[in-house]
């Protein structure tokens, strides 16, 4: 039984592949400093590869600034699209009064529909 089992490699004891002929891309260190809690981050990125110009603290979670020449580069202000919550959507169609009474007239009708708890015999899922 013994000569008719699989023999191979353990997984990952060993790796098939060589990096004969292999060329790796130039790639170039970027340094990234914290505001918040003075940490600097480097990282490698491909020497053709344009940079961000923040990336996130591994240590704080706040904005890291790209140092060029030890020096913070200045941001650019995009202009950027800035996300607009559904409220923001609401008050663009309709005005605070226009919303107010929609909710009076949506409440008059809730309460009507529930019979507003006069009945007694009338239980309340819950309560």
């Amino acid at each position: 039984m013994a000569d008719r089992s699989l023999r191979g490699i353990r997984l990952g004891a060993q790796s098939l592949q060589s990096e004969e002929g292999v060329v790796f891309m130039e790639r170039r260190a970027t340094a990234y400093k914290c505001d918040t809690c003075g940490q600097e981050t480097t990282l490698m990125f491909a020497a053709d590869a344009e940079a961000p110009q923040t990336w996130e603290c591994r240590h704080c979670g706040a904005e890291a600034v790209l140092q060029v020449d030890g020096a913070p580069v200045k941001i650019e202000d995009n202009d950027e699209k800035v996300a607009r919550t559904h409220w923001d959507m609401l008050l663009e169609r309709r005005t605070r009064d226009e919303l107010e009474e929609l909710l009076a007239e949506r409440l008059a009708y809730v309460r009507a529909r529930r019979g507003a708890g006069d009945d007694p015999t009338r239980h309340r899922i819950g309560a």
